[in-house]
Formats: structure tokens, C-alpha cells, sequence
């Protein structure tokens, strides 16, 4: 069993290959959510996150703090882009009753546009060199059930819980900083696919709901005329979603 959490669609990639020998898809998060599925049991249950400022998406840790998880192996796998930050330990913490009997990460496309520039093909390759392969790496450690206490490449956990956990709890309010532009169509794409029901349309334009926000980007990345922008710097460094899933 896979859960996963994937706004541009990067984790649900890895959850993807990594059941693709497998009958059974990959379960959303945001579905467990929905349907306020919190129990689970298998022989084996992986979870897959990207990484927000070194730690944890709001709405995994939420969901991992709420969860009940009984199997023999239970794994972690975050994505990143510059590093996964201290997100395996988060995520251990998190989980209640049950540790995390081994921790994975994957590099791939760092979507946070406000200050990546993802504008050309080159400039997005740059993040997948090694993906594949470390994707294949993790599949064969799952499969032989590896065992380890670190996350390759992480970051010292009192980092992340003295600054940059707390930095992402406090941006996560910063919803003044998404603009719409005239280009909008008001197709309503952003409120259907936001997470945590961010968003709402009003007069045909996307509304933010300030306390809600999980800052995953995915209606930025997402609106089909890139009308969405945060900040000033989103415009020129553009859009991506994982071309190899449907999100």
C-alpha cells in the first residue's frame, strides 16, 4: 500500500513506479482525507511527500498525526529539490505508536517558482538527472525490505523545528501574495483540484481562504492559462507538472 501527497504531481510519479508491478493503485492522501480514512493495514505501507521548507506539507503531518498504521514494513519517501531537510524525522514524529522502519528521498523538481526558475526545459532538467535511478534504488531497498534510521541527504532536525517549520507555519497565512490575472477564464480548475478547499470562486475569479493554505502551488501550476502568480517572480520562472502522470 502507497499513500501519497502530490500537488504537480512529482510524489504521485514515484508512488506510480513504485506500484506499477502491483494491482493496487496509489491511494491520495487528500482522498484518505476526504473520505476521513485514517486507518490502514497491510503488509507493507509506504508514504510518499515532497519536502516544504525542509520539513513536512501541513496537511501530511496533519493526516500522519490523525493515522493508524498496522504493517510489517513501513516506509517513508520524500522528494526535494535542493534537500529533503529533516522530513523523515518530522514524519516519525508525527506517527503515532508506530516508528518508520526506513527513510528515502528522491530528487526531483522543485516547484516552489517564487524562487526556483523552472522557465526552460534546461533549467528543469537540472533536477532530474539522477531521478530515475534513485526512484530504481528505492524500489529494489523496498522490495528487499532495507532497514535504516536517516534519510539520505537530510538536514539536522532542530534546523528545521527552530526555523524553517515555523517559517512554513507562519507563510502558509501569506495568501495576499497570490494575484489573478485578466487572463483567467474562470473555469474554477484551481477550487476544484485545491487540497484543502483553499479556494473559492467568486465573480468568476479565484478567493483565497487565508487559514487554509498549504502553499503547495498547485493552482498556480495547474491553471491552464497561468493567470495564478505569487509574488512577483512566478511570472518569468513558469509553470511545471510531472509530465508522466494525469493529475
Amino acid at each position: 500500500m502507497i499513500l501519497y501527497f502530490s500537488a504537480t504531481g512529482n510524489c504521485k510519479y514515484v508512488a506510480s513506479r513504485l506500484t506499477e508491478a502491483d494491482t493496487q493503485k496509489p491511494i491520495s492522501i487528500v482522498d484518505c482525507i476526504n473520505e476521513n480514512r485514517y486507518d490502514f493495514e497491510a503488509d507493507m505501507i509506504g508514504i510518499v511527500s515532497p519536502t516544504y521548507d525542509w520539513g513536512l506539507p501541513s496537511i501530511v503531518k496533519e493526516f500522519l498525526e490523525k493515522a493508524s498504521f498496522r504493517t510489517e514494513y513501513l516506509f517513508f519517501i520524500s522528494t526535494y529539490g535542493t534537500t529533503p531537510g529533516a522530513s523523515g524525522y518530522i514524519a516519525n514524529k508525527a506517527i503515532r505508536g508506530r516508528n518508520i522502519d526506513a527513510y528515502y528521498s528522491v530528487r526531483m523538481v522543485d516547484t516552489w517558482t517564487p524562487i526556483f526558475d523552472l522557465s526552460t526545459p534546461k533549467k528543469v532538467a537540472k533536477y532530474t538527472v539522477k531521478t530515475e535511478a534513485e526512484i530504481d534504488s528505492v524500489i529494489r531497498s523496498v522490495s528487499e525490505r532495507h532497514v535504516n534510521k536517516h534519510m539520505p541527504g537530510c538536514t539536522p532536525a532542530f534546523i528545521t523545528e527552530l526555523i524553517a517549520e515555523p517559517l512554513y507555519n507562519n507563510s502558509v497565512r501569506l495568501t495576499d501574495n497570490f494575484h489573478v490575472e485578466d487572463s483567467c477564464i474562470g473555469c474554477g480548475l484551481c477550487e476544484r483540484k485545491c487540497p484543502v478547499q483553499a479556494i473559492r470562486m467568486q465573480d468568476k475569479r479565484p478567493v483565497w481562504v487565508r487559514d487554509k493554505c498549504v502553499m503547495c502551488l498547485g493552482c498556480l501550476h495547474r491553471c491552464p492559462k497561468f493567470a495564478i502568480q505569487y509574488g512577483k517572480n512566478t511570472k518569468k520562472h513558469g509553470q511545471y507538472t510531472n509530465p508522466n502522470v494525469r493529475l
